[in-house]
């Protein structure tokens, strides 16, 4: 049994029908609503958070920023379900990499509920390793997330400073670093974790658009666990990454 948040109305129809189903799948249901101070007073490990956005959405920000740091502690997964403004809404609050599925309304309530529990049983028969992928360009982002998410659980950040706010609550198993980033690059990200004690030794591999000898010598000189180049092919990068977590298991 897990504990699944709904951030919902609990007098809506699709509340009840939803509580219903995921019950039927021997799951605890705990409903916040607009305050922060609901929000705040849950003290139960969260395995999930299913948000049913309506037209009120905007009066409901606060609570839902609050909802979203505490999420981002564990990254605890959201579902949301809502009308196409309201996803917006919804999206420009929360991170990407907490975004499990969307939902535009009309749904299927059992189809929500059934989406919910498989995510809920997938994780707890498999763990997977995690890994940080960063990177200013949001096509390289869904690109590398599409090429090893059926392998590894991939959490994204667009810029250097997301990442180190990232690794101040959560510990990856490898983080995937790009060379050229605006305000903060992959240097200056790759310095600030060798110089906190507490994720100093998170693996680092670069994965950079640069080839030329200049660019590799500068990235090698960082002492990274390894550097890819973007154009390698996107088998080769997932072969690459298996690799390098299977010699670090035989270690």
């Amino acid at each position: 049994m897990a504990n699944v948040l709904v951030f919902a109305d609990s007098r809506s129809y699709l509340y009840i029908s939803l509580e219903n189903c995921l019950q039927e799948f021997g799951h605890e249901i705990i409903n916040v609503g607009t305050k922060v101070d609901e929000v705040d007073a849950v003290k139960e490990q969260i395995s999930a958070i299913v948000i049913y956005a309506d037209s009120e959405m905007v009066k409901k920000m606060q609570a839902l920023v609050f909802l979203r740091d505490k999420a981002l502690e564990n990254d605890t997964p959201f579902f949301i379900i809502g009308d196409l403004e309201e996803l917006q809404q919804i999206r420009e609050v929360v991170p990407d990499h907490l975004v499990q599925k969307e939902f535009q309304r009309p749904v299927n309530v059992k189809d929500v509920g059934s989406i919910v529990n498989e995510y809920i049983q997938h994780e707890a028969s498999h763990q997977k390793k995690k890994i940080l992928v960063v990177d200013d360009s949001g096509a390289m982002l869904r690109s590398v997330k599409g090429w090893l998410e059926h392998k590894y659980q991939v959490i994204l950040a667009n810029s250097g400073a997301m990442a180190i706010k990232y690794l101040s609550t959560n510990r990856p198993d490898l983080v995937l670093l790009d060379y050229e980033m605006p305000v903060i690059n992959g240097k200056q990200v790759l310095e600030m974790i060798r110089s906190e004690s507490e994720f100093s030794n998170i693996p680092v591999i670069f994965l950079t658009g640069k080839n030329d000898k200049e660019s590799i010598r500068q990235v090698l000189g960082l002492k990274p666990e390894g550097y890819i180049l973007k154009t390698t092919k996107p088998d080769q990068i997932v072969e690459m990454i298996d690799e390098f977590f299977m010699k670090k298991k035989a270690l």
